[in-house]
């Protein structure tokens, strides 16, 4: 992992590890906060081992159906601790064409009486990476992480 290649995002959240894997871990509460409002998110499939499945979809304000988000395959799902997952690949390690390549290194690391949730993701180019940026990832993921600490600090 390189500075040109990865975009981090942290945040602070007022929970414990516990909690922030509850609202990763349960599609309900996925669906919460993890695309940023007024989108709608569904999950289609959350299955968090490794080879397991990651699917989501979006639904603009007004639209009538919902688009293709996330579809991706869980690298590894530490409860509580730790999930990776890559857009390369699908359920069970099968290789696809993603409209963005990323990995996403997610971690929930216990600090100061709640949990310091890091993101980093990985791209396979520092171009790729730009792109990512300039399609307003601190802004979007950043988004998303706030509606995660709304959902639990309330």
């Amino acid at each position: 992992m390189n500075d040109k290649t990865t975009l981090t995002i942290a945040r602070q959240i007022a929970a414990p590890p516990a909690a922030v894997w509850n609202a990763w871990s349960i599609p309900a509460n996925l669906e919460k906060w993890w695309i940023p409002a007024p989108i709608s998110c569904r999950v289609v499939t959350l299955d968090l081992r490794p080879g397991g499945s990651f699917e989501t979809q979006m639904r603009e304000e007004g639209a009538a159906d919902f688009q293709p988000h996330v579809e991706g395959c869980f690298l590894e799902a530490i409860p509580e601790q730790r999930l990776v997952f890559t857009t390369v690949l699908k359920e069970g390690w099968q290789p696809i064409e993603p409209w963005l390549a990323i990995t996403a290194i997610l971690t929930f690391e216990a600090k100061n009486g709640g949990t310091l949730y890091t993101s980093r993701v990985l791209h396979k180019t520092a171009e790729d990476s730009r792109k990512h940026d300039e399609m307003g990832f601190y802004e979007g993921w950043g988004a998303a992480l706030g509606q995660l600490a709304a959902l639990l600090e309330r």
